[in-house]
């Protein structure tokens, strides 16, 4: 088990330290005013509006609830309350006594942070814009950047930068590179000026470079920034008078060794360093109009479930490092899954339904870039049917149980209409596309079975599954597949794992987490970073950082 401090994902406005959210019509601010005393854990202090994972926890409650809280909202105009200070990116010194798994974990939240917010602009109207009324440096710009635009205050001092080589030794790891380039389109020789120098750019420069899209005197920011949210707002449809739902506290039971939550469970067996996922089908009658969506809210079953999942995911991927291997599982009726889709294709327009939909969407997604091995078990009992169908082709390998076609045990799996794009992935493609790498033959015998149950032998035939064992064999191949992977490197099976998920076309997204997890990675646990003259470990002490020149 990790012995660092258990993280909790929930939180509320309530209990924010870091965050001031306010509203006016179809315009939301969300001004960073970070409590240096306010870090996750001892050891630093967040100066300078200087960010750790408690901040992007706050950010993302932050987001959620402007999603589904507030329909009205159409523009979000990220800012800050210090004086001279947007926000300088995150802690050093955090980062300086944080282990290795602590920042790639870090980082890895921060970047689908910020992906959310492009998600959420690209798929639900909502816009954001950056109001930079102070020095903006590391990943506070690329907060910024992940906006869809950047007002910089031109007052001769505020700056954007990222500084990470020339002063850490490291990379602007959360997309600072990659929006830079494929975002903003940054000639590639200003973007290495920029890249390598500490102070930054500012003022016409910075717009010049595509760094920002415009700058304002201070006399004026205030006015140029909401004339252009008032601009933006009006691209979006989000409903002006559509009526929130509230996101009430999850509820849900921790134990040493099990989360338990209304729709999802997870149970935790050390000794094999497994832990088994059940998602569980809606049960009862559920609403299938607009006006039983609205009435249920947060609870939902679409929203409750996609809530729930995230937060185990989350919980599992922070809390317990050495839980390899994830089991992924589901219990229930396969209709009701069915019908669930066919609810959300309904009224797939309808901005709550939609709303959910994009947390599903990347509620999944957050499983693709989980550095752990992802098994389906297909059993008796399971309901991997549309929506739910994504869980398992999520997965590395899949296993589906064979059992006599007279069986009323025998477990089924069914393509649905969800699978053919509902939820892409970040490359864009649907999971089925990326498992037949949208070759013609394989997703047109897919189409053709569509909505129809089908038994292990037809889901291996159709290539939906990786091996359909029968009941003689199940328990011993499953098992002995499970203790080998359990037994390979965790680094390899990482890296591995992170190149087949994404054998597809490549894009910022995709780019974003490949650089991470190659480049950054690397880059985090080398001496001229790390080391104990290392520029991460001496920043601020007033020590040179010593390195070694030798390029590798």
């Amino acid at each position: 088990m990790s012995t660092a401090p258990r993280v909790d994902y929930q939180t509320h406005p309530s209990q924010y330290k870091h965050w001031k959210l306010s509203f006016d019509g179809a315009i939301a601010t969300l001004t960073a005013d970070f409590d240096e005393n306010g870090g996750l854990a001892p050891g630093y202090k967040l100066k300078l509006n200087s960010y750790d994972l408690g901040v992007d926890i706050e950010l993302n409650d932050a987001i959620n609830r402007i999603r589904f809280e507030h329909p009205e909202v159409r523009t979000v105009v990220v800012t800050s309350a210090k004086e001279k200070v947007f926000c300088s990116g995150a802690n050093i010194f955090m980062l300086g006594v944080s282990s290795h798994g602590w920042k790639v974990n870090f980082c890895k939240f921060t970047n689908e942070t910020r992906n959310g917010l492009e998600d959420s602009s690209k798929h639900s109207g909502l816009k954001f814009l950056a109001a930079v009324n102070g020095a903006c440096a590391g990943g506070g710009y690329e907060l910024a950047l992940a906006c869809d635009e950047i007002i910089l205050v031109d007052d001769r001092s505020s700056a954007v930068s990222l500084p990470e080589v020339p002063l850490l030794g490291v990379l602007p790891g959360t997309g600072g590179l990659t929006r830079v380039t494929d975002k903003r389109h940054v000639r590639h020789d200003l973007a290495d000026i920029f890249c390598t120098t500490t102070e930054g750019v500012r003022g016409q420069k910075a717009k010049d470079w595509r760094l920002v899209d415009d700058i304002a005197k201070p006399a004026v920011f205030a006015q140029k920034v909401r004339e252009r949210a008032e601009q933006l707002a009006a691209q979006s449809d989000r409903p002006a008078d559509g009526r929130g739902v509230a996101l009430v506290a999850l509820q849900r039971r921790v134990e040493a060794d099990a989360l338990h939550y209304d729709h999802v469970s997870v149970t935790i067996d050390r000794a094999k360093r497994t832990a088994t996922f059940v998602v569980k089908a809606p049960t009862g009658a559920q609403p299938a109009d607009l006006a039983g969506i609205e009435a249920a809210g947060a609870a939902w079953y679409p929203l409750a479930l996609a809530r729930q999942l995230e937060d185990a995911i989350l919980s599992m991927r922070t809390n317990e490092l050495d839980i390899g291997t994830w089991l992924i599982t589901t219990q229930g009726d396969a209709a009701a899954v069915l019908a669930m889709d066919a609810v959300l294709s309904a009224h797939a327009s309808h901005w709550l339904v939609r709303e959910t939909i994009g947390l599903l969407r990347r509620t999944f997604s957050r499983l693709d870039v989980s550095s752990r091995s992802l098994f389906a078990l297909i059993e008796p009992g399971s309901c991997f049917a549309g929506s739910f169908l994504e869980l398992a082709l999520a997965c590395d390998r899949s296993y589906h149980l064979a059992l006599p076609d007279d069986e009323d045990q025998a477990p089924k799996i069914t393509v649905g209409e969800a699978n053919f794009g509902l939820y892409p992935m970040v490359t864009g493609q649907s999971r089925l596309g990326r498992r037949f790498y949208d070759e013609a033959a394989p997703m047109e015998a897919v189409r053709a079975a569509a909505g129809r149950a089908l038994d292990a032998d037809a889901a291996f035939a159709l290539g939906l599954v990786t091996s359909n064992p029968d009941d003689i064999d199940w328990a011993d191949e499953v098992r002995i597949a499970i203790e080998e992977r359990v037994a390979m490197s965790p680094d390899a099976l990482t890296g591995m794992e992170a190149n087949l998920r994404f054998n597809g076309p490549e894009n910022m997204f995709t780019r974003i987490f490949g650089r991470l997890t190659a480049w950054q990675n690397w880059i985090f646990q080398r001496p001229n970073a790390v080391g104990e003259y290392g520029a991460l470990k001496v920043y601020g002490k007033g020590n040179k950082a010593a390195f070694d020149w030798n390029r590798v």
